[in-house]
């Protein structure tokens, strides 16, 4: 298993914001840092760099579930306020103004908390 904090010999390695925008590995640039939509790959094709090292957790889920159900919220008052459509509207409006940012979000935003804890070398605690 590689150390996901070791930097290696790379000199030019990619900006959060490369790694959260293009999906590449924060070590060594390669392409393939999400398996799925929005599910790391095990490692890194290219140089190893284990991927299930970092702990990201549910921060980026928790905050785009706040900000994009506001979103949703508005639109769907405004919807009804303005226009008063059937249900149909609302899920055709709403579905795909709810998933698609979300999904979206999440790649985003999983990518960099892993390029920054990379970065930073974030490690969980270990006593002495």
């Amino acid at each position: 298993m590689t150390d996901p904090h070791s930097h290696g010999d790379v000199t030019a390695r990619p900006g959060i914001a490369s790694v959260a925008l293009f999906g590449v590995c924060p070590r060594c640039g390669a392409r393939g840092l999400f398996r799925g939509v929005a599910q790391f790959a095990p490692a890194c094709g290219r140089c190893g760099l284990d991927y299930a090292a970092f702990n990201v957790g549910d921060g980026p889920a928790a905050f785009l579930t706040f900000g994009v159900g506001a979103l949703a919220a508005v639109v769907a008052a405004w919807l009804a306020l303005s226009v008063d459509p059937p249900v149909w509207v609302y899920v055709a409006v709403l579905v795909p103004l709810v998933v698609g940012p979300t999904l979206w979000g999440l790649r985003l935003c999983k990518g960099a908390l892993l390029a920054a804890e990379y970065k930073r070398r974030a490690a969980e605690h270990r006593a002495q």
